[in-house]
């Protein structure tokens, strides 16, 4: 490791710009002759669009346009996309309902856009919407992912009869009927996860500006992969070809999944902006986040769980309703299936694994991957489903898990997954000395002398990140590949610039994307720039999501590099007059070994670039390209364990400790994996007790509003101690395994296992607000 090599906590280079309010986002973004959009949206959760009257609106100040669905299916642009296929247990595809950018003819959500103002200035846009006048019949609405698929449930699209988007399964069910059928003990338990929204601190935004000129269209957009924004904008949507669009995504405040989509508002700007002949600037504001950004999680199940006689996990069972909301999302049908049935193992041996997933309308905003994207789900179901075990078996629940981990290497499990490496035991261990685990019934006891109720809950999480390699993907029904890209441009004066197809809103690429170059060249990482987000400056690239940031990205820059490398020691060794094999890199010089001859990084840039003396049939220049597609996912893993206070007379809980030891492979810069556990842990907390969009049996979202949706604060989280140990991941260069969405994924877990321990009721559901919490406590029904 050098100073600001790879394991050097070095301070982020973007937090110079970002804590002085120099950050460069969307909204920042100022055009010649630029123009606002302001979209009417329905008010109803189902109705048909009987007509719009823009009249009024098109004689108010400024407006120069208002253009509605219809306009964009005359138009020929086309309807959004679900990028997975998914086949149905019978065999049949997934039953996909059109969704139009506005719709023409019926709404399906509230917030769903019928048309758009286009006016000079926001606020003129804003008075003109509301001027314009939509007549709907109202229809009968179904929130309720249950009643959605009940007879008699009002019809979301007529492609999919029943509300069933698909019935889909995984494993062996023979093999679990067996498992069941000879289990000395059968644990159940019925639960949900429930929906939050993702609440980025940047709204989604978008500004769309065509060139009639060059018939060309550039789009800056809040975006998490641009690249696959253009090639689902101009292969499926029909906006432009896609050596006529440019899609630039510069700083961007934040995604957690929900900003990896194509939106709506997006292809109507970019759509509109022709149609005008103006540059068009759309900001959701905070209620349109609410209503429109895709939703996460909702899911409700029922799962049973056999074990011998000696409390050896024999089978597992699932059965999921997975709530897609009104539309299917751009990869919304991967996250209950193979993003979530396939690490129903987690960390544990169980040699029959049967889950069965059903995926719904409803007229709710439509949900897809947020944080973790059904790994946190597939943990919370079993992490919950150990604990209850443990209870009902009458064992300690760290000694049912150590009993039951996966303890050889690498390990297929039944449900598609093959893990490389790991050492659950270690994390538990550390987790538990750290908490202090034993000295837990003394402490408990004490605060029951005092009047509170002390709880303590586990959870062992493990999660499939990288989402690679292609192949596997492919053959599982993804629309893409999902290798990564980089170039390294060593510039004549020795400067270097990585060109990466990941994009970062809030991952530190511009730190530890340049430590791996000073880990390789001994550079201090103020000599090299990152350049990313941007279609025309940047090879294709698959963006940022399921913390493949390092895993995928980070090994396409090694790869790149290793070739970089090459090329300069054989024109160091040129120059120097030495053999290759004797040119090693030191400090950013190239040196002979065993002399004092040696040639600085800018020199032999330099010489690469004036082509004046280099290897025979060398060509010039200093710059590589490499895409790298990983041979598997990654698995990262941990234990958290969580202790913690409930008052008996509010329901309010308060946090004593909270522990995590995390396995991550090998950490580039220790500093930014704390700041990203934090987040995670933040995120998961919060929906463990505060977080959860709830409709009205009309599909109105009552929780609209951060007045009725809770978002963790500061002082609702404890001060957390981590801690990690090492298994290098085999599977890429790097050793590394990703650590986004950890703490999102093992916290909640911990959380209710922690509370319903400390109450004595295992019946509980998230979030555990101090009135939930309370009617539990007191067998009142809330």
């Amino acid at each position: 490791m050098g100073v600001e090599g790879i394991g050097a906590s070095v301070v982020r280079k973007e937090d110079k710009r970002f804590i002085t309010g120099k950050g460069r986002y969307v909204d920042d973004i100022k055009l010649v002759g630029m123009t606002f959009a302001q979209f009417v949206r329905s008010p109803h959760a189902h109705a048909k669009v009987k007509g719009i009257d823009s009249s009024e609106a098109m004689k108010m100040p400024g407006v120069i346009a208002v253009l509605t669905g219809q306009q964009l299916v005359d138009d020929k642009v086309g309807n959004l996309i679900c990028g997975w296929a998914i086949t149905s247990k019978d065999g049949s595809p997934m039953k996909m309902g059109a969704w139009p950018a506005m719709a023409p003819e019926t709404v399906r959500f509230v917030g769903q856009a019928v048309a758009v103002v286009i006016a000079e200035t926001k606020n003129q846009a804003r008075d003109a919407a509301e001027a314009v006048v939509v007549t709907y019949e109202e229809l009968p609405a179904v929130p309720d992912v249950r009643a959605a698929i009940k007879p008699g449930a009002p019809q979301l699209h007529p492609e999919a009869p029943g509300n069933v988007v698909y019935d889909w399964a995984l494993g062996d069910e023979a093999a679990v009927n067996a498992a069941f059928a000879k289990a000395a003990n059968v644990v159940s338990l019925e639960l949900a996860n429930n929906r939050l929204v993702p609440n980025a601190m940047e709204p989604r935004s978008a500004i769309a500006d065509y060139d009639a000129a060059e018939e060309h269209f550039t789009l800056y957009t809040t975006s998490q992969n641009p690249h696959v924004a253009r090639l689902v904008l101009s292969a499926f949507y029909n906006i432009a070809p896609e050596h006529k669009l440019r899609v630039i995504a510069p700083d961007v405040g934040g995604g957690f999944g929900s900003k990896i989509y194509i939106y709506p508002e997006e292809m109507v700007c970019l759509w509109a902006s022709k149609k005008t002949g103006r540059p068009i600037k759309w900001t959701g504001d905070r209620s349109e986040s609410f209503l429109t950004d895709a939703h996460g999680r909702d899911h409700v199940s029922k799962a049973e769980m056999a074990f011998d006689k000696d409390n050896k996990i024999l089978g597992l069972r699932v059965k999921t309703h997975a709530n897609f909301g009104a539309y299917m999302s751009l990869f919304s049908s991967a996250v209950p299936t193979y993003l979530y049935a396939t690490l129903l193992s987690g960390q544990y041996v169980i040699p029959a694994i049967y889950a069965e997933v059903m995926g719904v309308y409803t007229n709710t905003v439509p949900v897809d991957a947020y944080r973790g994207a059904g790994r946190p789900e597939a943990s919370y179901l079993l992490e919950r489903m150990m604990e209850t075990a443990a209870r009902q078996l009458k064992v300690d629940p760290t000694e049912l898990r150590k009993k039951n981990f996966i303890t050889q290497f690498p390990y297929q499990t039944p449900v598609i997954m093959a893990y490389d490496a790991g050492d659950f035991h270690a994390s538990l261990d550390a987790a538990k000395k750290a908490i202090d685990y034993e000295g837990f019934p003394a402490r408990k006891a004490k605060a029951k002398s005092e009047g509170k109720l002390r709880g303590i809950g586990v959870s062992c999480y493990i999660e499939a990140c990288g989402i690679a390699p292609s192949k596997a993907v492919g053959s599982l029904g993804a629309g893409v590949g999902l290798w990564e890209s980089a170039e390294i441009r060593v510039n004549p004066v020795g400067t270097i610039e990585v060109l990466t197809g990941a994009h970062s809103h809030g991952q530190s690429h511009e730190t530890t994307f340049a430590q791996l170059i000073s880990e390789r060249l001994g550079v201090p990482i103020s000599q090299v720039s990152i350049v990313h987000g941007d279609t025309d400056k940047v090879q294709f690239g698959m963006g940022t999501y399921g913390s493949r940031s390092l895993a995928v990205g980070g090994s396409a820059i090694v790869k790149a590099m290793e070739k970089v490398e090459s090329k300069a020691k054989k024109i160091a060794a040129h120059l120097l007059e030495a053999s290759e094999g004797d040119i090693v890199i030191e400090n950013g010089e190239f040196k002979v070994t065993g002399t004092d001859k040696s040639l600085a990084l800018p020199m032999v840039a330099l010489a690469a670039y004036t082509a004046h003396n280099l290897p025979e049939g060398m060509e010039p220049g200093l710059k590589e390209t490499a895409f790298y597609d990983p041979t598997n996912f990654t698995f990262p893993a941990g234990a958290y364990i969580c202790e913690l206070e409930v008052d008996p007379g509010t329901g309010k809980t308060t946090f004593v400790n909270f522990v995590a030891a995390d396995d991550f492979g090998r950490l580039i810069n220790p500093m930014v994996v704390e700041g990203q556990v934090h987040g995670g842990l933040a995120q998961g907390i919060g929906q463990a007790l505060l977080e959860g969009a709830v409709y009205d049996e009309n599909g109105q979202l009552v929780t609209a509003s951060f007045m009725d949706y809770t978002m963790p604060r500061a002082d609702d989280l404890p001060s957390f101690k981590l801690s990690h140990t090492t298994t290098l991941c085999p599977g890429n260069p790097l050793g590394v395994k990703g650590c986004g969405e950890a703490g999102a994924i093992g916290a909640s877990a911990a959380v209710i296992n922690a509370i319903t321990d400390a109450i004595g009721n295992n019946k509980l559901e998230m979030p555990a607000t101090p009135d939930r919490v309370w009617h539990v406590i007191h067998g009142k029904a809330a």
